[in-house]
This record gives C-alpha cells, sequence and structure tokens, in this order.
C-alpha cells in the first residue's frame, strides 16, 4: 500500500479519562503502520473549534466515541469529507432503545428489550444499561425487582439476559469477516473492564456449520443500520435455544493491530495491508 496522498490521522486531545488513552494509543498504532507501509501521516488533534484547519486530503477519524459524535457531527456541517463513520449511522446506533427498534423491524432477533421504566414486563434477571453510550460503561446485571432508582428512568434500557457464546465478527464495506468466540465463561458479561483492562481471550469459531450463518447475519445487520464505514457486530449464540441473538453494531470499533476487527477480518484472508487499503476507502 505504498505511496498515495499524505494521511493525517486524527486523534483525540488528551483528557483524563480511559476511553481517551485507549484511542489515542490505537490512533498512534495505526499511524506507525501507515508511516511503515510508506504513507507519510500527519497527527492532528481533533478540535471542533479548528474543523476548517485540517490539512488536505484523506482525514481518518481515531477518536472515542463520544468525540467521534461531535467530530462527524462537526465535520458534516462543514462539508469536510472525512475517513470514518457518518453522524447520523452513529446516532442510529449508540441509542440502543432505537438500535433495538431498527433490528426488531427488520426481521432481527433480539433479546427482548425496554426502556427502564417500562421493563415489568420483563423476566429477571436483567442487563440494564444506559440507552446512549458505549464500550459497556454502567452496564449492570440485576437480578431480582426493582431496577435501582438511579437507573429506573427513560435514560436507561432494560434487557432480557441471554446466556451463550459471545460472537463478534467485523464489517467493512460488504466485506466480512470471519466470527470470533470470545473465551468467556458463559453468563459472564463483558463489561468495561473484562473489554480493556482484563480481555478475555478469542479464538476463530470452530462450529463450521455455524460460521457462514453469523457472517450472513452480521452483513444484514450492518445493512440495516446502513453502516457506511467500518463495524464490529457482537452477536451472542444461546445455549438453550441455539437461536443467534443480536447485541450490538459498533460503528465507530477499535481498528487497530491487536483489535478483535483486525483478528476478524484476518481469520477470513484479509491480509493487514488490505485492511488499512480498506480503513482508507471513502464512504
Amino acid at each position: 500500500m505504498s505511496g498515495g496522498p499524505p494521511v493525517a490521522v486524527v486523534i483525540e486531545r488528551w483528557r483524563a479519562h480511559p476511553l481517551a488513552w485507549i484511542h489515542r494509543g490505537e490512533a498512534r498504532a495505526i499511524a506507525g503502520e501507515l508511516r511503515r507501509a510508506g504513507r507519510e501521516v500527519r497527527e492532528v488533534r481533533f478540535r471542533e473549534d479548528a474543523v476548517p484547519e485540517l490539512p488536505p486530503g484523506p482525514s481518518l477519524l481515531r477518536l472515542s466515541d463520544p468525540v467521534m459524535q461531535t467530530a462527524a457531527e462537526a465535520l458534516g456541517r462543514a462539508g469536510v469529507p472525512y475517513l470514518g463513520p457518518s453522524a447520523a449511522v452513529m446516532a442510529r446506533c449508540y441509542d440502543k432503545w432505537e438500535a433495538h427498534r431498527i433490528a426488531s423491524a427488520s426481521g432481527i432477533d433480539c433479546p427482548a428489550t425496554a426502556l427502564a421504566t417500562d421493563a415489568a414486563g420483563l423476566s429477571f434477571p436483567l442487563v440494564v444499561k444506559p440507552r446512549r453510550g458505549s464500550d459497556s460503561i454502567g452496564m449492570r446485571i440485576v437480578r431480582d425487582a426493582p431496577i435501582p432508582r438511579r437507573a429506573g428512568n427513560a435514560r436507561y434500557v432494560a434487557q432480557e439476559r441471554i446466556v451463550g457464546a459471545e460472537l463478534t465478527v467485523a464489517v467493512i464495506h460488504g466485506c466480512v469477516g470471519m466470527p470470533l468466540r470470545l473465551l468467556l465463561p458463559e453468563g459472564t458479561p463483558h463489561t468495561f473492564a473484562r473489554k480493556y483492562l482484563l480481555p478475555p481471550r478469542r479464538g476463530p469459531l470452530t462450529d463450521a456449520a455455524l460460521a457462514q450463518p453469523v457472517r450472513a447475519l452480521a452483513l444484514r445487520i450492518a445493512t440495516a443500520f446502513g453502516v457506511d464505514w467500518a463495524a464490529r457486530v457482537d452477536l451472542i449464540h444461546e445455549t438453550a435455544t441455539g437461536r443467534l441473538r443480536f447485541l450490538e453494531c459498533d460503528v465507530a470499533p477499535l481498528v487497530g493491530p491487536a483489535s478483535a476487527f483486525a483478528a476478524s477480518l484476518a481469520t477470513g484472508g484479509v491480509t493487514r495491508d488490505e485492511q488499512l487499503e480498506l480503513l482508507l476507502r471513502p464512504r
């Protein structure tokens, strides 16, 4: 992938938040990969008041989700092209209640979900999490009624707890990776701490007969949400029923060399150089 115009990797300004540290580290890892591949790279700190000052050429947004949303909205208003998810797609996917509505309307099998204010019809235990947000921040298992008061409002959703094998699949520009299984004990919640501080091992899904339906469902989900760049689709293969249930479509995933996104594509035969080319392909 040598040659091509210079690339601006847009990174987050320093702030005392673990998501900022994680995404700044990933941005620098990708910038290093691109330099080693022969591309000229400039690292640019994102400032909402300096959108027009981005250098010419491709600008790859590598920001944490809240800042990515702000950047996508600001760049869209300014008419500045960039490499990353559109603000509209992020808004659909990071509102968990809206995401559930879209997926269900598309015939995708989802855990029963309600706003925390309307959860009386759901059976405990429940997964309770912020309606808007990412990275499992604020997620908790509530084993018995009632839902705690601070989460019992319309800013939270309550969801049927599904027990099974958690799977993740990368999708980008219609290219679908191979499913990876998170090697967590069934029933163990995939919390923020487990994602980033004590990440579980992962490996290719060994059930070949299941892999193709998983890939087909991941692409169907990405299509339902109008994914226009990279996504990581998370599913669970329910032990009790054998059903594939939709959990999340992350449209601003970590895409660095050590990410589950990269591993899913690599397992599907997409080399890292090919992945970088896809990441730099305009929407």
